[in-house]
């Protein structure tokens, strides 16, 4: 694949006229993929797609088009022909007073090669493992490919082997336990732990429910709740462009507000899944400070950014969101978590988050699935869900308590159109109050 996607950016550089500049990204996969429903395999298959993005610049405007790779000589024929429809069409666009490309070339090559189980094997574990319960979930593994070419002569290929398999137990009504599993390496005795976990959890959710008054409680956040939380951070917390029109949810540690001292934050590039590239040919860092020791780090910087504010790009995506989030461990050992919140709740998951006061870092949002109190270091009963509202700078600030040791890789499972490359890294988090407004 790497060879053909070569051939084919060296065939359209063939193609250059005067000062014109060719940039070409590959975005390609071999793929398994299973669903399953009531514990039975609903639907399996193997995608293999490839598709290649082709951008001229020329006197500072710009136009791009993708299209599909089939792997045979008719590639070519349509590239070329792209090419030439995109030079008809930037005669008649404007100039981008933003554009900002990288002119220096800076090839690279990463291969990260995993152990990945055979989907067959998967099923085969997931159905015994689930024998006798109701699973619901979504199996993806493969390699995934990325690569840039230009037409100055930069080469970047990145390709790994990764798998993510996202499943809930369901139990009745309302309730189900969520997890997952993912990563590069596929082991038998680590998927049957999740698995045996998620099937302890769930016989708990068999107890009566308890409803809970609006109030603060002791809580602890697992590793798929405080990524909910980050993730809506993501959405301008580390922007550069957030932070020069101040419309950052960190707005206030740019005024000097800080976190709890022992919360470390990190575009972690080189641990991740993504590529150490973005569009426009720039290298990423391998790792960017975010947060570091509670106060505000580096901002993400994209190029467009980097040309309108007079800042130096980081190599960060047009969003400006972070594509390897990584929250440094604590010293909270996972297995005395509950020992550890002694009485308070056990929150696994979150959702419907959103902002009740952006600029003051409010977050609003509900608990979902598994959700225990605990009482004595013990499980008691699931609770019924909760609305809570609450600053993160009392969350990850002044009651934070700890962060766990132990971290879970958690990928973007996004599926639509193809698999993606993001994803966090993230411990769980005991807080010493979460407020409930109902």
């Amino acid at each position: 694949m790497k060879a053909q996607f070569w051939e084919l950016a060296a065939q359209l550089e063939r193609e250059m006229q005067g000062s014109e500049m060719l940039l070409c990204n590959l975005s390609a996969e071999r793929s398994d993929f299973v669903r399953f429903n009531k514990a039975l395999v609903r639907q399996a298959g193997s995608v293999e797609q490839s598709y290649v993005s082709v951008r001229l610049v020329r006197d500072g405007r710009q136009a791009s088009a993708s299209i599909a790779l089939t792997g045979s000589g008719d590639d070519a024929a349509l590239a070329t022909d792209t090419l030439r429809r995109l030079r008809t069409a930037v005669q008649e666009l404007p100039p981008d007073p933003w554009l900002l490309v990288n002119e220096t070339p800076q090839p690279s090559t990463s291969e990260r090669r995993g152990a990945l189980a055979p989907a067959e094997e998967v099923v085969d574990q997931a159905l015994a493992a689930a024998r006798g319960r109701d699973l619901v979930g979504f199996y993806a593994g493969g390699t995934l490919y990325r690569g840039f070419a230009n037409s100055l002569g930069q080469r970047n290929w990145h390709e790994v082997d990764s798998f993510d398999f996202d499943w809930s137990l369901y139990h009745e009504g309302d309730r189900a336990v969520k997890t997952s599993y993912a990563g590069f390496d596929w082991q038998t005795a680590a998927f049957a732990a999740r698995m045996a976990r998620a099937a302890e959890q769930l016989e708990l959710l068999g107890r009566p429910r308890r409803t809970l008054e609006p109030g603060e409680y002791r809580a602890y956040l697992a590793p798929r709740a405080l990524a909910e939380l980050m993730g809506l951070l993501t959405w301008g917390g580390f922007s550069a462009r957030a932070r020069e029109t101040k419309q950052s949810p960190l707005l206030r540690m740019q005024e000097g507000r800080t976190l709890a001292a022992q919360l470390g934050v990190s575009e972690n590039i080189a641990e991740g899944i993504a590529p150490a590239w973005q569009a426009e040919g720039f290298i990423k860092p391998a790792c960017v400070p975010l947060i570091a020791a509670g106060k505000l780090a580096e901002p993400l910087v994209s190029p467009r950014s980097a040309k309108e504010y007079g800042l130096v790009t980081n190599g960060a995506n047009g969003g400006e969101g972070p594509e390897a989030l990584d929250v440094a461990p604590g010293a909270l050992e996972e297995r005395d978590v509950l020992q550890a919140l002694d009485t308070g709740l056990y929150i696994s998951n979150l959702w419907y988050l959103n902002f009740s006061d952006r600029p003051a870092g409010r977050i609003t949002g509900m608990t979902r699935f598994a959700t225990f109190w605990v009482e004595g270091g013990k499980i008691v009963a699931p609770v019924t869900p909760l609305r809570f509202d609450d600053s993160i700078y009392r969350l990850l600030g002044e009651a934070l308590v700890d962060l766990t040791r132990e971290r879970e890789l958690l990928p973007d499972s996004s599926t639509y159109g193809e698999r993606q490359t993001s994803s966090a890294r993230l411990p769980g988090a005991l807080v010493q109050a979460l407020r409930f407004t109902l």
